[in-house]
């Protein structure tokens, strides 16, 4: 049998690995995530502009918002290739519906680029993205609370239920600092923006992560009950493991399939929604197997025992 139990630390120092650049790109000066409209607040202008024979540069489209009374615009022209229709999304500070600068930044933009046309104008107050933010973050500490009360509920009748919903909760840690350590990441280098999407995929990568934790815990909760004298928790925790895993796996490739041909088929607008889940899944898959399962070992040995055994070389021999 497998024996995934025995390489912890190696596992542990690989999610570390993985963890750390997008922390340093969260905080570094210049980096962190990339607030969209909705968590920043601000005005969201897409033009569709046809028959383009040039490309669009976007200095050119900020410069034309600058001169009309509406400095610090940042533009992006999201298929230049395409000289039919090309589509370009400004995001600039507030400007409400009744304003006038509305009307003289759309009739600059087709002066400037006749045909144009303005086919979205939203304005998120930064009242109403304050409270965004506020949600955002209630709403994955109540997650997590409520993750934790249930799996502490759920595994009552197993020893110390209360460490299978916290080593939960560490593991989906991983995977939400990944993802936004990644999100921060392509933030920096492309431009990728967190708006309410990502929050969704946010809070769906958190189920996969719990989902997948929760498999491997319930049959470690099973197998305990089978626990002959003398048999170390490793070995009970590792059999566990190995016995869902094909399992974890064929469950997560069905939904990796169907991610990737959203992601290489499906529209613009949902492709970094789906890369974010795409992430997760694996990263959920991940935790669960080689950060989560392996943290009950580490807990139940006591954390300076178990350091000591790893680094003498102790390993438990697993059953064939």
């Amino acid at each position: 049998m497998l024996d995934l139990v025995k390489n912890r630390y190696v596992w542990f120092a690989i999610s570390l690995l993985l963890i750390v650049p997008g922390l340093i790109f969260l905080v570094m000066p210049g980096g962190g995530l990339k607030p969209s409209i909705d968590f920043a607040g601000g005005t969201l202008w897409e033009f569709s502009i046809p028959n383009r024979t040039e490309p669009i540069g976007t200095d050119e489209i900020s410069t034309i918002f600058t001169q009309n009374g509406v400095p610090n615009a940042i533009a992006q022209v999201s298929n230049p290739n395409d000289r039919q229709v090309v589509a370009v999304t400004v995001r600039s500070p507030e400007v409400k519906a009744e304003d006038t600068r509305k009307q003289t930044v759309t009739d600059a933009v087709v002066a400037a680029f006749p045909e144009s046309q303005l086919t979205r104008f939203e304005t998120v107050g930064a009242t109403v993205s304050r409270e965004s933010t506020q949600q955002a973050v209630l709403a994955v500490l109540a997650a997590s609370l409520a993750i934790m009360a249930y799996l502490t509920f759920a595994f009552r009748e197993a020893p110390n239920p209360l460490r299978y919903g916290v080593c939960a909760i560490i593991a989906m840690l991983h995977d939400v600092l990944l993802v936004l350590g990644i999100a921060a990441i392509l933030g920096y280098f492309i431009g990728l923006e967190v708006d309410a999407l990502f929050l969704t995929a946010l809070l769906t990568v958190i189920s996969f992560s719990v989902h997948d934790t929760i498999v491997v815990f319930d049959r470690v909760r099973e197998n305990m009950k089978l626990r002959r004298t003398g048999q170390p928790f490793e070995e009970i925790v590792n059999a566990s493991i190995v016995q869902t895993l094909s399992r974890s796996i064929n469950t997560q490739l069905t939904t990796f399939l169907t991610l990737m041909a959203l992601l290489l088929f499906g529209g613009q607008t949902i492709q970094h929604f789906v890369l974010i889940l795409l992430i997760g899944l694996l990263s959920g898959t991940y935790s669960s197997i080689f950060n989560a399962a392996q943290l009950l070992v580490v807990w139940e040995n006591g954390w300076g025992e178990d350091w000591k055994r790893s680094r003498s070389g102790h390993s438990t021999q697993v059953a064939a």
